[in-house]
């Protein structure tokens, strides 16, 4: 297995930028891909979806969960907490917690928000914790990456992260961590497909 699953939901766009950023990284490490994939929206409750541009990636599927060597995971961040999607998708793993489907595998995470005092680290922090319950080996970001330590907006050392208010570019750092996490969790998968063979 060479690809990594890269699986986000993303209302206005700002996490979607950060999830090709994470492919970005991981497909600079050799050998390894980035498999892109969505979660979609939960219906209104008048049953409407939002309409999607033509250009989205895939819906997930339980099938990319069980072909990856490992998962990138994103979410935009609503009062401190990932989006009810993002958490709809993750409980809707037993199946794949009961076969040990993740267990083994590294994994990172990633989000945006609104402003700069959002929740970038709490929600960052909640989606880890069902990836440890998967058994998933968590990859974060070092304060040898030097980003870290000068970033004026997103940046943890939990997972990368975008500052996204009023419609912000990713700024140069932001971009620098998401790659520099995509490529940590590539070089981490392809270390451990190594040593099992």
């Amino acid at each position: 297995m060479t690809d990594i699953l890269v699986v986000y939901y993303s209302r206005y766009g700002a996490t979607a930028r950060l999830a090709h950023q994470a492919a970005r990284g991981i497909e600079q490490v050799e050998g390894m891909q980035a498999r892109i994939r969505r979660i979609p929206a939960i219906p209104e409750a008048n049953g409407n979806t939002p309409e999607l541009a033509a250009d989205e990636p895939p819906v997930v599927t339980p099938q990319d969960f069980e072909e990856c060597a490992g998962l990138l995971l994103g979410s935009p961040t609503y009062f401190g907490g990932m989006a009810a999607p993002v958490k709809h998708l993750i409980d809707d793993t037993s199946r794949q917690w009961f076969k040990g489907t993740l267990t083994g595998k590294p994994a990172g995470v990633f989000t945006s928000t609104g402003s700069m005092h959002g929740g970038q680290e709490t929600v960052l922090l909640s989606m880890i914790v069902p990836l440890l319950h998967h058994g998933m080996l968590i990859v974060g970001i070092p304060y040898a990456e030097q980003a870290l330590a000068h970033t004026q907006t997103g940046g943890t050392p939990y997972g990368a992260s975008h500052t996204a208010g009023n419609n912000r570019p990713l700024s140069q750092e932001e971009r620098h961590l998401t790659q520099a996490l995509g490529q940590r969790v590539a070089e981490v998968a392809k270390s451990l497909a190594v040593s099992k063979s």
